[in-house]
């Protein structure tokens, strides 16, 4: 009997694979076929989650559709799929399930699949959003910032977490950009923000430009594709990749040694944790989104927390205060899948300073 499960997928379809050496081989077109053929099924017990309050178990459950196969088979067909994965975790005694990476952002943010399952279901954005801002505050220091005066720049702001990230940063932030491909959406969210907080956000349509001119960048597109190639980040600049698949092309990684990428949401578990599955993160750690199931499961707390689009502050802040309570904390830095040193970052701070006097004399 699990206490918790958590959906995963494949980002790749050369991942389903590496879960299969037999069909290694074949074709990727004859792989997705298969994929799509496959039921969901267990890949790994969860083992160890323990907090000064109580302990947990769990397991990971595939839905075996690739990010692509994810964005571009018919919605209806997804959902079922999701909806099976969330069936055999209530099968195998879950009392939650959190939805993980574009399992949580296809259909309606979860709200289908939740009515579907006779267990409580939850996205994790909650956690997500909260472990960002604090990366982004603590990078912030690194990089010599103070984010309160910083010109900060959410891409994804349309969206349910850019939209509630740019309210929960509005409460301190000065200089504040939102950018989206639907200007309504982002007028919504600004005129929200105008309300509650006073502060005037900008808007933009246009990538590129926005970020240009932004010390702070938190991105979360949901994009397949990356929307962010490196060469229009002002030298210093601090980018926050929240979005799986990522936001944040990787070319960054071998052109921009004066810019600072990294990865939002990675999070220490409490106990001697287990997951029985490289995902690729160090031991002991997960994504945020996996750590908001977690959390829940320990407080005993079986209610589908994080669903749909319109995301609060308040859930943010219950959020943090029961990852606190149970142990959870920020991971350290990580970018581009690696762990990332204070001496390395030094270094993109020193290399920032230097192609900023290279812009003066030019």
């Amino acid at each position: 009997m699990d206490d918790f499960a958590f959906i995963i997928h494949p980002i790749k379809t050369e991942d389903f694979a590496k879960k299969f050496p037999v069909v290694q081989k074949l074709p990727k077109p004859i792989l997705e076929r298969l994929s799509s053929i496959v039921p969901p099924f267990k890949v790994s017990d969860i083992t160890g989650v323990k907090s000064p309050h109580n302990e947990v178990k769990g397991s990971f459950v595939a839905c075996p559709l690739s990010s692509n196969q994810i964005f571009r088979l018919p919605e209806e067909f997804v959902l079922n799929k999701i909806i099976k994965a969330g069936r055999l975790a209530e099968k195998r005694g879950a009392k939650i399930v959190g939805l993980g990476a574009l399992t949580a952002v296809v259909g309606d943010g979860g709200i289908t699949v939740s009515r579907n399952l006779d267990i409580p279901v939850t996205t994790g954005n909650s956690y997500t959003v909260a472990s960002a801002i604090e990366g982004v505050k603590k990078a912030s220091d690194h990089m010599g910032y103070d984010y309160k005066n910083a010109r900060i720049c959410i891409v994804g702001g349309g969206g349910s977490i850019g939209a509630v990230t740019a309210e929960y940063l509005a409460r301190e932030a000065r200089f504040l950009t939102i950018v989206g491909r639907e200007e309504k959406r982002l007028n919504n969210v600004a005129q929200k923000i105008l309300n509650k907080t006073g502060l005037a956000v900008g808007i933009s349509k246009d990538v590129k430009n926005a970020v240009s001119g932004a010390d702070i960048i938190i991105t979360v597109t949901g994009s397949v594709e990356s929307v962010i190639d490196g060469s229009e980040l002002k030298p210093g600049a601090i980018v926050c990749d929240v979005a799986r698949p990522r936001d944040v092309s990787w070319r960054v990684a071998n052109l921009r040694e004066d810019v600072l990428v990294i990865e939002g949401g990675v999070v220490e578990v409490p106990g001697d944790v287990d997951f029985n599955f490289n995902f690729g993160f160090p031991e002991g750690t997960a994504y945020a989104c996996m750590a908001e199931t977690m959390i829940l499961a320990l407080e005993g707390k079986y209610e589908s927390f994080t669903l749909g689009r319109d995301l609060t502050i308040e859930q943010i802040d219950e959020m943090n205060h029961l990852a606190n309570k149970h142990g959870f904390g920020l991971a350290g830095f990580r970018s581009f899948e690696r762990a990332l040193s204070n001496d390395e970052i030094e270094n993109i701070k020193k290399n920032a300073e230097k192609e900023r006097m290279k812009l003066k004399e030019a």
